[in-house]
């Protein structure tokens, strides 16, 4: 099937053009009987008179089912035509991506807070498996055995772990929980 959309031919088959079978696409060459008259070029391709430069990803995603837009097309455009098109499916996934990108770009930069705590080999273990509330391992430093405890040498290790800063909701500040607190509290030793 060819098409001329805004002077760009595209060609692709009925197949692909039927994927959303209440699409604009579909209904204009893949359903029996004129149900939508559209005039054809010189060619025989179908006349569509829309922008070619947002067509492109209108029929990639007929085409595998992913929505790929290139950097420098706005997603408002893709949206206005996947709606023109009546493709459901794909305004759906164009509506939330724009969405995912403002939530992003409202929560600015992301910032993270560091720790360093100081734990001796044995606590170590306990100590990892502990952190919660959103804090995560980063590096472990020995720092040697510097002091006998009982018969034993017992190593001791800095260990950096972080968390994104981002801790308040709404403009409500959340309290640490017991085991962030915990941790607040072993890293104080220092």
């Amino acid at each position: 099937v060819r098409l001329n959309v805004g002077g760009t031919y595209f060609v692709s088959t009925r197949q692909t053009l039927c994927r959303e079978p209440k699409s604009f696409l579909c209904r204009l060459c893949c359903q029996d009987g004129p149900e939508l008259g559209s005039d054809k070029d010189e060619t025989g391709a179908y006349l569509i008179d829309r922008d070619p430069t947002y067509f492109g990803p209108i029929l990639n995603y007929l085409r595998h089912g992913k929505l790929i837009i290139n950097k420098e097309l706005a997603e408002e455009g893709v949206l206005e035509e996947a709606e023109f098109y009546n493709i459901a499916s794909l305004v759906r996934l164009v509506k939330e991506r724009i969405r995912d990108n403002e939530n992003r770009t409202s929560q600015g930069p992301v910032k993270h807070v560091y720790r360093v705590l100081q734990c001796q080999e044995e606590e170590l273990t306990q100590m990892v498996s502990t952190m919660s509330d959103g804090w995560k391992f980063e590096q472990l430093i020995s720092i040697g055995s510097s002091y006998n405890y009982g018969n034993e040498d017992q190593a001791e290790f800095l260990c950096v772990v972080s968390r994104e800063l981002n801790n308040s909701t709404n403009g409500i500040v959340k309290e640490p929980s017991e085991k962030a607190k915990i941790l607040q509290e072993r890293g104080s030793r220092m």
